[in-house]
């Protein structure tokens, strides 16, 4: 059986933390690559603010509503994600390359008045359990295939193909299918049932 390697939530996971909330059409998963164009004055403030005190943002599907503009409504369970890098090409304009880190839930939120919405978050981790070795290898060989035809640029260091939980979210990242399923992957805590659900969904894309 592969083992099962939760994801760590590198000291967070004891109690709620307040963290800024960025919803964007997307989900973003631990250890996902994410470029972000910063130009609203809400997310540059936000922006600032990570960068001073080495703070992580959430990143939650929006449900309805729009990335500009009003505030949207968003999905309860999204990630963290912290900034690697960034560059200012022009004044009130940010660049950012990002990485998604941990999975939480929103306990509750508010919005502040210059429209960015802060949370009350729980940080959340993989349960215990192995993966199913045959949807395992099913999953990992589809990975690999995968990063080959893509090329380097799409997994970054380090790559841990051995890792269930790390080949999931990968997959998860890349599959072509609704943005409610991969919704519905972030949100299975469990990383044996996600794997088997992946290995389920390569068969039917």
């Amino acid at each position: 059986m592969a083992s099962d390697s939760p994801i760590a939530v590198d000291g967070q996971d004891a109690g709620a933390s307040d963290i800024a909330i960025f919803p964007l059409n997307l989900v973003l998963f631990p250890g996902g690559a994410l470029a972000l164009k910063i130009f609203e004055q809400r997310y540059q403030e936000m922006t600032k603010t990570c960068l001073r005190d080495e703070l992580a943002f959430g990143v939650c599907r929006i449900r309805k509503g729009n990335e500009v503009g009003a505030p949207a409504d968003h999905e309860t369970i999204g990630c963290s994600a912290r900034i690697n890098d960034w560059e200012m090409p022009h004044p009130g304009f940010f660049h950012l390359n990002c990485l998604g880190e941990n999975v939480f839930r929103v306990v509750s939120s508010r919005v502040e008045d210059n429209g960015l919405i802060h949370g009350d978050v729980e940080w959340l981790t993989d349960t215990g359990g192995a993966a199913d070795t045959r949807a395992f290898d099913v999953c990992r060989s589809a990975l690999e295939r995968f990063a080959e035809q893509a090329g380097e640029r799409f997994v970054a260091d380090p790559s841990a193909f051995d890792d269930p939980a790390w080949v999931s979210y990968r997959l998860a990242e890349v599959l072509p299918v609704d943005a409610q399923i991969k919704q519905d992957l972030l949100e299975q805590r469990s990383t044996a049932l996600r794997v088997s659900t992946i290995a389920e969904l390569l068969q039917s894309v």
